[in-house]
């Protein structure tokens, strides 16, 4: 079976570098982007499961990628993470297609928990769904 593709984009290295070692740990084929027009790039030749996206990017921002994303293939996950409590950005991004958000700083194990989930790693049963 053929490893899930995870791509993460956000602008503070630090942050990519930190999920990176996580989600490889986790057997996951990781990609980094600092830029909308990068992470672009990487959603057009490799086609992650699932984007791992800053709400605050300097140049294109994290609402402009989405939709980008979303013409390109409306099956790809996103998550969208920010530092930022902007009510009116985050009901955009879930109209958009995003599952879901993370405010930073975020709990890492929370996230990997919600990546898991999503990824449909893990065993998702014991956890009680809204459906």
């Amino acid at each position: 079976m053929d490893k899930k593709r995870l791509l993460i984009v956000d602008d503070q290295v630090g942050i990519r570098i930190l999920l990176l070692e996580v989600f490889a740990t986790e057997g996951y084929d990781t990609f980094q982007a600092a830029n909308g027009r990068t992470a672009l790039d990487i959603v057009r030749n490799h086609r992650p499961d699932l984007v791992l996206l800053d709400m605050k990017i300097p140049g294109m921002d994290g609402l402009e990628i989405l939709k980008q994303i979303k013409e390109y293939d409306r099956g790809i996950k996103v998550i969208m993470m920010t530092a930022y409590g902007e009510l009116d950005m985050i009901k955009e991004a879930t109209d958009l297609g995003a599952l879901m958000h993370f405010t930073k700083p975020f709990d890492i194990d929370e996230m990997r928990l919600a990546v898991n989930m999503q990824m449909g790693e893990g065993s998702s049963s014991r956890f009680a769904t809204g459906f």
